[in-house]
């Protein structure tokens, strides 16, 4: 068996036909769209049929795409150039289990005045409802709700949320990031003023995202120069990542994603059997998202381990600072801090095959029982239970 990559949340690999377009772009259609000769022209039409095609699979209008170097960008772009376009609305409300990108920004934002809300989950991560519609006035300049949860990977019910924005007249985002090219996506029939992207998430160019902004809504660029964008985001267009993302989304439309949650939930009913508790909802999640605990692992060593075997999963961040945010949004769950050292997150790719997901598990029952927590193992109760196992054996 060669190499497991069940970490697809955090990235994933380009897909070859998108290498090929890339590949195209930088050696045959290099021109700068802005320029007025033939090559730029070439280059203007491969940036358009892009935005065309990007607009489609949400639901969007052509001129309501813009393309930015990732999600993290076009969160900030869609939450400071609001802010900087209304800057008498000053409430913000935002779930309380954001993406550090959204999170930090309003941090920011919070440190100039604002008043930044959050949105409580129940135990599944999903927002309250009611709790939106009763925190929404007349001051209120956002609401922004994850659609897919990075970690968890719970889906929210944008729809509702949507519904609610338009009768009180207030805006509505959402970091589409997780959702974006796997799961149905309508942004006008769900009220979306804007809505954030990325590309490698989908097999897609690192460095490359999507800002959709309903028509009606104008807000202020972060910063200035050639007015590329239609004003919104200046600077040369990257007309390869670009390309990229199209065929990437394209493709990503066009696969079987049922195919997919299919294995999830294969690999979810092996993983209950070995005493795994699902974190997030069982059924609204993220297609190739699994998220579970397992009580005294050693999350952390766990992933070494299976490293070493070429077999890749996540237990969070690497980074201490990024990893408060990000069990920030588990702790919103309910979670203990205990419970956070014995978590593991496995995100499918999109190739995934049977045999893939029965080593995976056969390789972690070899796994589990050298990766207990220090303390788990010194608890009585698995003091007491390995002594008789030993007196057991010795009697046998």
């Amino acid at each position: 068996m060669g190499e497991l990559y069940f970490d697809s949340n955090s990235t994933t690999r380009v897909h070859p036909e998108v290498v090929r377009v890339m590949n195209d772009v930088m050696l045959k259609d290099y021109g700068n769209p802005s320029s007025l000769h033939a090559l730029g022209d070439r280059a203007s039409k491969i940036l358009e049929s892009a935005r065309l095609n990007v607009s489609k699979a949400i639901g969007a209008k052509y001129d309501e795409i813009y393309f930015t170097s990732g999600a993290t960008e076009s969160n900030n772009l869609a939450i400071i150039g609001l802010a900087s376009a209304f800057p008498e609305k000053r409430r913000i409300l935002i779930s309380s289990i954001e993406h550090p990108s959204i999170r930090e920004v309003c941090k920011h934002l919070k440190s100039k005045d604002y008043e930044i809300v959050e949105i409580p989950v129940d135990k599944d991560g999903f927002v309250n409802l009611k709790f939106i519609e009763n925190n929404l006035n007349k001051n209120t300049l956002i609401v922004s709700v994850i659609h897919g949860q990075n970690i968890f990977g719970t889906l929210q019910n944008l729809k509702k949320i949507g519904d609610i924005c338009k009768a009180k007249k207030v805006l509505f985002h959402t970091d589409a990031s997780q959702s974006f090219g796997k799961t149905k996506i309508l942004v006008h029939d769900w009220n979306l003023d804007m809505l954030s992207a990325s590309a490698h998430k989908i097999s897609g160019p690192k460095g490359v995202g999507v800002l959709y902004i309903d028509n009606k809504l104008k807000i202020n660029p972060l910063f200035y120069g050639g007015g590329q964008e239609r004003g919104l985001r200046s600077g040369t267009e990257n007309v390869p990542g670009i390309a990229g993302l199209d065929k990437a989304v394209q493709i990503a439309i066009k696969e079987d994603w049922k195919k997919i949650s299919k294995m999830r939930d294969y690999l979810i009913e092996n993983l209950a059997k070995m005493g795994a508790e699902l974190i997030g909802s069982r059924n609204e999640r993220v297609l190739n998202n699994i998220f579970v605990y397992f009580s005294g692992l050693d999350s952390e060593r766990l992933l070494y381990d299976l490293s070493a075997k070429k077999i890749y999963i996540s237990v969070g961040s690497a980074c201490d600072s990024k990893k408060k945010l990000e069990d920030a949004s588990l702790l919103a769950l309910g979670l203990s801090k205990e419970k956070l050292n014995s978590v593991i997150r496995i995100s499918l790719p999109v190739d995934v095959k049977k045999k893939d997901v029965d080593y995976f598990v056969e390789v972690l029952k070899r796994l589990m029982s050298k990766c207990l927590l220090k303390e788990h193992f010194e608890h009585p109760k698995v003091q007491t239970k390995l002594k008789n196992f030993l007196m057991n054996r010795f009697k046998s």
